[in-house]
């Protein structure tokens, strides 16, 4: 879960920047209307989306021009329909549009993601799966997109390298063995959740004996899927990962795995439709 004081700190620098390489020393299109000009806006969706981003535009006026006036008619998490309005403004015309491209392509963007993991969620929800993100993000906006995935009926998984263990294959042959790096992990540790990736049956037994939390399955067969399932029967929590699609994502959930975790959540980002007119 991510911290919400993190969020807030992460997402005050990421607007800063989004702003600085968007207006560097000045907008001077937004020059030619006069200075005392008041105008109002609202901004739509052209297409059906899952809305996510609603402080990341909040703080892009604040930062812009804390004098305009937001009204929200949506909240982050709502499914939105074409042309739906979004949100209403009301300030300073040059203020409007000068936070315009900044404010809306952190809405396109968060909301992309959300759509398309609650896109994800809808096909398996009949099960008892929990579909996570991944360290697959966008440099640089890794809070940001994790948090529009929790928009999208998504959760996340470990936020960075800090906060939970995932052991892979290359820390596995440092490490010496499975059991090895285990035991190294609680030593270092302890309380920390323990991931293990195993890529076969053999693999996912060490990992259980060894007292992992959590056993990754790297891209094993929907057979030796369902095995697993068998022999683990709740000691521990399963996840599957490794070239999970729109295919495959529904027989892999019906095998009575935990997680699945797809990195397409977040690394192929579409962003959504959006506009604002003044009026």
């Amino acid at each position: 879960m991510i911290n919400p004081e993190l969020l807030r700190q992460a997402r005050i620098e990421s607007v800063a920047e989004s702003l600085r390489e968007d207006i560097g020393d000045g907008d001077i299109t937004a020059m030619l209307i006069p200075a005392d000009k008041h105008a109002e806006g609202r901004v739509i969706t052209r297409e059906p989306a899952r809305l996510a981003g609603k402080e990341w535009v909040n703080e892009v006026f604040r930062q812009v021009d804390p004098d305009v006036k937001l009204e929200w008619l949506h909240e982050d998490g709502d499914q939105l329909q074409a042309d739906d309005v979004i949100f209403r403004m009301s300030g300073n015309a040059r203020s409007l549009l000068t936070a315009e491209r900044s404010a809306l392509n952190w809405l396109q963007m968060l909301s992309g993601v959300a759509t398309e993991c609650a896109r994800f969620a809808a096909k398996v929800s009949h099960t008892k799966v929990q579909l996570l993100d991944t360290r697959k993000t966008l440099p640089g906006l890794r809070l940001a997109q994790k948090y529009a995935d929790t928009c999208g009926d998504c959760s996340n998984h470990r936020i960075g390298l800090w906060d939970a263990f995932l052991i892979k294959e290359n820390h596995i042959a440092a490490c010496g063995s499975i059991a090895a790096a285990i035991a190294e992990a609680h030593r270092i540790a302890p309380g920390k959740p323990v991931e293990v990736e195993t890529e076969s049956l053999d693999e996912l037994r060490q990992a259980l004996d060894a007292g992992a939390d959590i056993i990754m399955l790297d891209e094993f067969s929907m057979a030796d899927m369902k095995q697993a399932v068998e022999h683990v029967a709740g000691r521990a929590k399963l996840e599957a990962s490794g070239g999970i699609n729109e295919q495959t994502l529904v027989p892999i959930a019906e095998t009575g795995v935990d997680y699945i975790s797809i990195g397409a959540l977040t690394k192929d980002v579409r962003a959504i439709d959006l506009s604002m007119r003044l009026v």
